[in-house]
Order: C-alpha cells, then structure tokens, then sequence
C-alpha cells in the first residue's frame, strides 16, 4: 500500500498511512478480518469526528493517537465478542451513542446487520448522519430520541451501550425493545460487582449475566462487555 491510495483528510492527513497499519495490526490482534475499505471508512469516521468536534462537542479527546486508541480500536475490540455473529439481517439498538460509538464502527463491521443510532443530542445525530452519508452506509439509521421516546415497529435482536453507567438504568430502559431471547450487551470500565448482578435478577430473576475481559489494543486499562440474556419471554414493545 502507498499513500495514494489514501484521501486527503483534515485532521489526520500527517498519519493517515500510519493510522492504516495500526488499525490493520489492531484487528489482527482482534482476529478480526477488514478490508482495506473497511479501514478507510474507519480513518474516514475518525478525521471527521475530529474535525467536527470543536463545533459540535462530540468527544472530550482531540488528540488523533488517543482517538484512535480510546474510540476506535475500543470499539474494535467489542466486535470478537459479539452475540450472532454467526447471522445475518440482525437488528441492533445502541442506546447513547453519542457521536456513533459502536453505532458506526458497528456498522462498518456489519453492512449486512440494521444498526439504528439513538441519543438525544441533536449535533451528535446530525454528525452521525453526515457520516453515514458520506461513508455510504445505508444500514445505518440515526436517531434523535432519548430511549423512553423511541418508536420503534419491531424490537431488536441486540441492545449494546457505552453510555449508561448503570446496568440496572440500561436494562430497565431498554428491556421493552428487546425482542424474547435477545441479548444486552454493555461495554463497561469495571467489573460489574455482585450486588450489581443481583439487581438485575430483581429486574427478572431468569437473566443470565455473563461477565467477559477484553484486551483493547494500545490501551493499558481495564475493560469488560457484559452479556445479559432474557431466557424467559419479556414484553415486547410495538
């Protein structure tokens, strides 16, 4: 690869051929497998989020290395992890997705899975918009609602957060857009303790939690997705 194979961007252009080998090496220490298009659409998404950030306050880190480390490879490193990976035509709901983490590395993952973004702030839902246009990603659907709003004509096979440092809010709030025998799927800092577990079984005393570590790339903190599994039927919302 050279570098004429890359666009010019605004705010990576200094280390767009660097941040490609990173993002490749990344993955592959994920074993996960991306096209070179697929790495592009995620240099693409980066040099925007940034270059949009100082307008719409979309994220805290400006510094391009941290972004790429911090969002991306962060993201990168649910993706092994996900539930059905296996199928196609999944619906997935990321619930406060702020400018798009996991929505669009999401969707960038899986063009074959419905991914819909929602959050409440406005800017953030027009960035994600802007990015899915430019980056052509018609299984990407943004939405401006906060979760109690959301209207919805089917629930969804995968609710994944970011955002909510309460599993117990998350779950609440989500569970009637889960369809029966979906999975919540939570990306969390901490280990979520036992009492935090137990608060879920009050919610429905047949969840099943599953705790997994992951390794994000280039990242020396703790990280962790939490599995939380409807065994018995919940009541969809329509």
């Amino acid at each position: 690869m050279t570098t004429t194979h890359l666009k010019t961007y605004s705010k990576i252009n200094h280390v767009a051929l660097d941040f490609f080998h990173q993002i490749k090496t990344a993955a592959g220490s994920l074993d996960l497998l991306l096209t070179d298009e697929q790495v592009y659409q995620l240099l693409h998404y980066l040099d925007g989020l940034l270059l949009w950030n100082k307008a719409y306050n979309l994220t805290a880190i400006s510094d391009p290395k941290d972004a790429l480390v911090k969002h991306i490879f962060d993201c990168l490193a649910i993706l092994p992890k996900l539930p059905f990976l296996d199928k196609q035509d999944i619906c997935l709901l990321d619930i406060g997705t702020g400018a798009g983490l996991p929505a669009v590395i999401l969707a960038i993952f899986r063009p074959d899975w419905q991914i819909c973004a929602l959050d409440s702030n406005n800017k953030k839902i027009r960035f994600i918009r802007q990015m899915a246009g430019e980056l052509v990603l018609k299984n990407l659907t943004p939405v401006n609602e906060r979760i109690e709003n959301h209207q919805t004509t089917k629930p969804y096979d995968i609710i994944t957060s970011r955002a909510f440092s309460s599993l117990n809010d998350f779950v609440s709030l989500a569970m009637p857009y889960l369809k029966t025998n979906g999975v919540f799927y939570a990306m969390k800092g901490k280990m979520p303790t036992e009492e935090d577990v137990q608060t879920l079984r009050a919610i429905n005393p047949d969840f099943f939690v599953q705790t997994t570590p992951i390794s994000v790339p280039g990242l020396n903190e703790s990280r962790c997705v939490v599995y939380i599994k409807t065994l018995t039927n919940n009541k969809e919302k329509s």
